[in-house]
């Protein structure tokens, strides 16, 4: 049973603590509700009667029994480890949420059973289960020092100080819905997962023809001649009509419909914008400067040149024969050694591998070279050139950063505090307004929103929280809804939804001067793509684009050569991708980069540059290959696990925990 050591002072881990914690955070928003519900006497009656039933229940079933059915249905099982369906609807929560995030707005269940997302987070927890099992069969472990020494070494959880901090560890983890055991569970699994697939791939490196014709066809360059047309081509275009405006307005009256817009109030409280209310001393600034000094210091480091040799007595006898620094050079060059050879560069003591080497080399006064060395990997002769003197930045040049950072983590206590206060301010009924106001908090209140985050004016609003989804959120509640707090950098963002516009259409004489100019842009859309096709129609019939550019006014230009990723000036990713598509002399036509610009073009040239597999493109392009490589190798070797040892699916169970269908016995 693993003791776990997190806290001010040794305290064992106490789960029933975390799970109470954890628990709370959880049911809370439901407390709330029943709280509110209960609050007139319609809703007294009607949770008296549903107290009464589970009452009954419980006096007829027993508590156990309630429960029974639900814990013991499985999404999965391999081989003898079980995926249960809390645990898979926990991971599909998570990854949904994810999505939600990455789109700017909250993605449904239904949505993201759309999207094959209840299908890709079933394969993964399949993948995991397998390793796990493999794990568990070949009898695999890791040690509770281990894993702990894992967990206090992520940067993630270290104080201000540099050292492992329990309290930004505990709220770290309840951020992202972990009780400490649960966290440290995992932990381990995911250790023993990546030693085996470390086992599983050591050795593997990409063929060297493959990383040759990825490189090709990457850093392949091709330059155009084109012509770009602009409105001026287009000729003269006369105003509609009211007659074509309106149908024209008609056919897309969607387009022009005002969006639906919202009002909000919203309360942030996050550790960073508490802390630019709090001043910290230069006596608590300094005291954490002299106790992170050796964190901030740049070490000695030493120009360090070094020849090995097979056994002692060769190196005793090739050290006899320098005579000066300068000979070190030489004898290198007469053991057949380049300079990137026996050159290690400016590195620290720590940067070197072979400690006695490192010690020898840092005793040495400057320009001057060693005895022979015994050390884990032979014996070595090193020679010491420039010399770095260790180097503390003064306690001034950073005394504002450590401030910062520790007006932020006092900070984060405060929040913590804030935090209970106003839950229990919403548990008793109050909106965000009302209970900001009680505890002296400013709440903002946004009069009108769209989902874009823009108001009636078409301009971004002023105000909102940057890096959230406040936003979608609000566009995903109601009046009246009790809505849970987003946490967001340490803290949290509540909000309610005050009101409520509904989209509308517009009428004509609303938009009128936006329909005219989009009319306007479509119109000339058409001209110039009209002659553009006639253009290349002549191209491809022999006529010469200097020709045809002259005819209209233009002349032809010339762009630099360009890779399949660039970004070229006049030149759209249409054409871009389509000048890669042609072979050389070819011609096309595509939308320029700016909304009334067309690009009639001719590839004047293609170059294939020499691949030089020691540049840093090739070795990262190298790097991406071996992952590749990796995760295919990885999967493989998932998959004949899954097979050896049989893989189930209960998919009443999968559909239950993704929201596909409910529970209804």
């Amino acid at each position: 049973m693993m003791r776990v050591l997190f806290g001010d002072g040794p305290k064992r881990f106490e789960p029933l603590a975390q799970a109470g914690s954890l628990l709370t955070d959880k049911i809370g928003p439901m407390l709330r509700g029943m709280r509110k519900a209960s609050s007139n006497w319609i809703g007294k009656t009607i949770m008296t009667v549903v107290m009464g039933v589970l009452i009954v229940s419980f006096g007829i079933w027993g508590v156990g029994d309630i429960f029974r059915g639900y814990t013991q249905a499985k999404v999965a099982k391999i081989g003898s480890t079980e995926i249960t369906t809390e645990e898979f609807r926990q991971l599909f929560s998570d990854r949904v949420q994810q999505i939600g995030r990455q789109f700017g707005r909250p993605l449904t269940p239904d949505q993201a059973r759309a999207f094959g997302v209840d299908r890709q987070v079933l394969q993964q927890a399949i993948a995991e289960a397998a390793l796990d099992e493999d794990a568990r069969r070949k009898g695999l472990g890791s040690s509770d020092e281990e894993v702990l020494r894992q967990i206090m070494a992520d940067p993630n959880f270290k104080g201000m100080n540099g050292q492992f901090d329990a309290s930004r560890f505990q709220q770290g983890i309840r951020s992202l819905g972990y009780s400490e055991q649960r966290y440290i569970a995992e932990q381990r699994k995911a250790s023993l997962r990546r030693q085996i697939a470390s086992t599983v791939t050591t050795g593997i490196e990409p063929p060297k023809a493959m990383v040759e014709a990825l490189s090709r066809y990457q850093n392949q360059q091709r330059t155009l001649d084109y012509v770009k047309l602009t409105a001026t081509q287009a000729g003269t275009i006369e105003a509609p009509s009211p007659e074509a405006l309106t149908g024209y307005f008609n056919e897309r009256k969607t387009q022009f419909r005002t969006p639906e817009f919202r009002k909000i109030a919203f309360l942030a409280m996050t550790p960073e914008d508490m802390a630019k209310w709090s001043t910290v001393s230069d006596d608590d600034a300094k005291k954490i400067y002299d106790e992170r000094k050796a964190q901030i210091t740049t070490p000695e480091q030493r120009q360090i040149s070094q020849i090995m040799f097979p056994n002692a007595e060769e190196a005793q006898a090739a050290r006899a024969k320098l005579s000066d620094a300068n000979s070190f050079d030489e004898l290198a060059k007469a053991r057949g050694l380049k300079p990137s050879d026996v050159d290690l560069g400016m590195v620290a003591k720590s940067g070197i591998l072979d400690p006695s080497v490192a010690d020898a080399a840092f005793s040495l006064a400057p320009d001057s070279i060693s005895q022979p060395i015994t050390g884990r990997f032979g014996t070595a002769i090193v020679k010491v050139g420039n010399i770095q003197a260790a180097s503390t930045p003064s306690y001034d040049s950073v005394a504002a950063d450590i401030k910062r950072d520790l007006a932020i983590e006092r900070a984060r206590a405060v929040v913590s505090d804030l935090h209970n206060k106003v839950e229990d301010e919403r548990g008793g009924g109050a909106n965000i307004v009302d209970a900001a106001k009680k505890l002296n908090l400013n709440a903002v209140t946004i009069e009108a929103v769209d989902r874009s985050g823009r108001g009636p004016d078409g301009q971004p609003v002023a105000g909102l929280p940057g890096n959230t989804d406040l936003v979608s959120q609000a566009f995903n509640s109601d009046v009246g809804v009790d809505n849970d707090a987003i946490q967001v950098g340490g803290g949290y963002i509540w909000y309610d939804v005050l009101g409520i516009t509904p989209s509308r259409e517009r009428t004509l004489d609303e938009v009128k001067s936006q329909v005219e100019a989009r009319w306007r842009e479509d119109e000339i859309t058409k001209r110039l793509r009209t002659k553009a096709e006639e253009m290349v129609k002549k191209l491809e019939g022999g006529a010469k684009l200097a020709d045809e550019a002259a005819a209209v006014g233009l002349k032809v230009t010339t762009s630099a050569p360009f890779k399949r990723d660039a970004t070229v000036a006049d030149l759209s990713p249409g054409v871009i991708q389509a000048a890669f598509r042609g072979a050389k002399d070819g011609v096309g036509q595509a939308p320029g980069s700016a909304t009334s610009d067309w690009i009639v073009y001719r590839i004047a040239d293609i170059t294939d540059p020499a691949v030089d597999m020691t540049s840093d493109d090739s070795k990262k392009l190298k790097d991406s290959l071996q992952r590749g490589l990796t995760d295919e190798l990885v999967g493989q070797y998932i998959s004949s696990i899954e097979q050896q040892i049989g893989t189930s699916i209960n998919q009443e169970a999968l559909a239950l925990a993704t929201g596909a269908t409910t529970n209804t016995n």
